[in-house]
């Protein structure tokens, strides 16, 4: 996987997948965005090391755009067609996917600890995180 920077879009996996969303019918991106989030979410046992993860990484910041806080994509390698609003499963799909991403021995999270750049590209990952499962506030009484 070429890589080019630590966003979401930033790698070749990705780029590869906005064109895919481009090029594919508009009533085709929820189940494309979900398909590839439910495969890192719940590998099947012959994907133990999510090969998918660039491309769901990219999945969850497209959803993460449509949250408060969330940053729109704007890298030159996402998707340039608009995306439809996306069903709120999704989002709990999302988080479970980037939690994998992050916390099983996927290749693409060795790939970026073997780097310099890996902080950063955790700290991505973290954003896209904070987005879309934002930490609640506590109350000081019960309502």
């Amino acid at each position: 996987m070429g890589t080019w920077d630590v966003g979401p879009f930033d790698n070749d996996d990705a780029a590869d997948f906005a064109f895919e969303l481009d090029d594919g019918p508009a009533h085709t991106r929820i189940e494309m965005i979900g398909a590839v989030l439910e495969r890192v979410a719940s590998p099947a046992d012959n994907d133990p090391r999510l090969s998918d993860a660039p491309r769901a990484v990219a999945a969850a910041a497209l959803i993460a755009a449509q949250y408060p806080g969330g940053a729109p994509i704007t890298s030159a390698h996402g998707p340039t067609t608009p995306m439809p609003e996306f069903p709120a499963y999704l989002r709990n799909l999302a988080i479970d996917a980037l939690d994998r991403v992050i916390t099983t021995p996927t290749w693409l999270a060795e790939h970026w600890d073997a780097t310099p750049h890996g902080p950063a590209w955790r700290q991505t990952i973290s954003e896209l995180r904070k987005v879309l499962d934002p930490p609640q506030r506590e109350s000081l009484f019960d309502l």
